[in-house]
């Protein structure tokens, strides 16, 4: 028997709140598969699924789907199921999903998902027992087949972030692992073993020291660079009776 999820009261975020912004280049772009007549066009849209489930900048090679890429552009599936199928991929799994708790999680399916971020700590609490209970294949289906997800994206729209006028986009103020994972991960650098080849490796550097050679600058003459002698070298004067032109 599956565990219902938790009830949370929502808090009033901005995407909650109608907007009455003048459009711009920050402005979110929704990306439809309408928009695209023919199946080479539809890579532009591709490339922003990747880069909304993915959220990263450079699409390598290894997150790269193939299968689903074809079907998509055979119009075999919908904008929501290849992000379905990315969200449930092993590159996914092997960059996100192993290095985060089910917390972090949450927090990321919203952003990259549906288009915000958590409302509350209890939101996160109430969805990380859903991957608990449902994994992680189940908290995907539960988030892409909810009547929010459905309201704002539909069939054939890749997700956005919903109202970030005011805020920076999600991939740059949300890593993609947490502070400890960070921290971990260093840890594991800074072994007994490193420490040590690391202080070898600081003994071996000779560090030479620099000798310095004194200038005498007593029999360095100065030019004269006033602008009180003719090209000639022959001083200038002023005649005080010279007669000037009255006018």
């Amino acid at each position: 028997m599956s565990i219902p999820l938790l009830e949370y009261k929502p808090s009033s975020q901005n995407q909650r709140v109608p907007g009455y912004e003048v459009p711009n280049e920050d402005t979110p772009r929704a990306y439809r598969i309408e928009d695209y007549a023919f199946g080479g066009e539809v890579q532009e849209l591709i490339w922003a699924a990747y880069r909304q489930v993915f959220s990263e900048h450079v699409i390598l090679k290894f997150y790269r789907q193939g299968n689903l890429e074809s079907q998509l552009k055979n119009k075999a599936i919908t904008v929501r199921d290849f992000i379905r199928g990315l969200a449930k991929s092993e590159a996914f799994q092997s960059l996100v999903i192993k290095t985060n708790s089910n917390y972090r999680l949450v927090e990321l399916a919203l952003k990259r998902l549906l288009g915000r971020a958590p409302y509350n700590k209890e939101e996160e609490i109430a969805w990380s027992i859903k991957i608990a209970t449902l994994g992680w294949g189940g908290f995907v289906d539960t988030l892409l087949d909810s009547e929010e997800y459905q309201t704002n994206f539909g069939e054939n729209i890749v997700p956005f972030q919903r109202r970030r006028y005011k805020d920076r986009p999600f991939n740059l103020v949300t890593p993609r692992y947490g502070n400890y994972w960070r921290d971990k991960l260093e840890s594991q650098r800074y072994k007994e073993g490193d420490i040590k080849n690391f202080l070898e490796l600081a003994s071996s550097i000779e560090i030479k020291t620099l000798v310095f050679t004194r200038v005498n600058t007593a029999n360095i003459q100065i030019p004269n660079t006033t602008r009180e002698t003719k090209p000639t070298g022959i001083p200038v004067s002023i005649n005080s009776s010279a007669n000037f032109p009255v006018r």
